[in-house]
């Protein structure tokens, strides 16, 4: 949240009724999980390496079938 955007949230949060104390603390516990939350983009990422995970597991099971084939009567 940008500055003005936080400072007008304290302002709406005095103006109901809030003492300073209290509108501080709820907007910093607010901004603290803010940083906690995943992203489009961390999203699209996370799932790329999953994609790209599941297919190495994919290759190097149809590698052990191949071998197990070969050296195994």
């Amino acid at each position: 949240m940008a500055i003005q955007g936080i400072h007008r949230a304290f302002e709406h949060l005095i103006a109901a009724g809030l003492s300073k104390e209290k509108a501080e603390a709820l907007l910093d516990s607010l901004a603290d999980s803010r940083d906690a939350l995943a992203t489009k983009a961390d999203l699209r990422e996370l799932e790329l390496r999953m994609t790209i995970e599941r297919g190495a597991t994919f290759y190097a099971l149809a590698g052990l079938l191949i071998a197990m084939q070969y050296f195994l009567p």
